[in-house]
């Protein structure tokens, strides 16, 4: 069975610390506790409007992370030239709208495609990996092996937010066949979006998915039980359903 990695998305920490201003909490940290908590890899958003992590935190994290920097970024030039400038080891392209308050469904690869190519293209040039965060569709997943992307991640927001278990049935077996097409198609398939301690294990069971990004529910939870204790936490429910025995 294949390691199923975590990735920790540090974005609200810096939400929280630009409620007031100043350095506090400082994402880095956050970042260094994760690491040292067992996490595989850190996740950061850099915005258009820059509501959480700065440019400041991107270069920090880039200088002093030794484990994987995840940058995910809106298709814009602006950010392409950001991505470039630090070269982080992996960059997952999202949809992104200022109204929005966190990033919500899949980015569309498939309408998007001549807009889309030039910057899978440029990233992969200076050999950092593109991720796309798609929904669990295999018209996005064909789309996104067309553009040559090294990696998918499955939005599995719908999944995780319904209450109805028919829907959740549904859209987990979505997720699974959606995780089997990646891999057919060649492409590393990661999943995200709002995986909380009760949500997780039948994602993480799926042995076709290796990284599962999770940022809000942590964050959330550290605040009452720590941010250390809260990926541990986590770190285990995963590798508890991937391997059982």
């Amino acid at each position: 069975m294949r390691q199923l990695r975590l990735g920790v998305n540090i974005d609200h920490v810096a939400t929280i610390r630009n409620a007031r201003g100043g350095v506090h909490p400082d994402p880095l940290r956050a970042a260094k506790i994760a690491e040292e908590a067992g996490a595989d890899g850190i996740t950061a958003h850099l915005r258009e409007d820059r509501r959480h992590i700065s440019d400041s935190d991107i270069a920090r994290l880039t200088e002093h992370l030794t484990i994987p920097l995840n940058f995910e970024m809106a298709a814009t030039e602006e950010m392409l030239e950001i991505a470039l400038s630090h070269k982080p080891h992996a960059s997952c392209l999202v949809p992104e709208k200022r109204e929005e308050r966190t990033t919500e469904g899949g980015l569309d690869a498939a309408g998007g495609h001549n807009m889309l190519q030039n910057y899978v293209n440029s990233l992969r040039d200076q050999n950092i990996r593109v991720s796309l965060f798609i929904e669990p569709d295999p018209r996005q997943l064909e789309a996104a092996a067309r553009l040559s992307a090294d990696i998918v991640e499955l939005h599995v927001g719908t999944y995780c937010d319904t209450t109805d278990s028919i829907k959740r049935q549904s859209e987990l077996e979505r997720i699974v066949a959606a995780a089997a097409l990646a891999e057919e198609l060649g492409l590393e398939c990661h999943a995200g979006h709002g995986l909380t301690y009760d949500t997780v294990a039948p994602v993480a069971a799926i042995p076709t998915i290796v990284e599962l990004n999770i940022g809000h529910f942590l964050i959330g939870d550290a605040i009452f039980i720590g941010l250390d204790t809260a990926i541990k936490k986590m770190r285990y429910l995963m590798d508890q359903a991937r391997n059982p025995n």
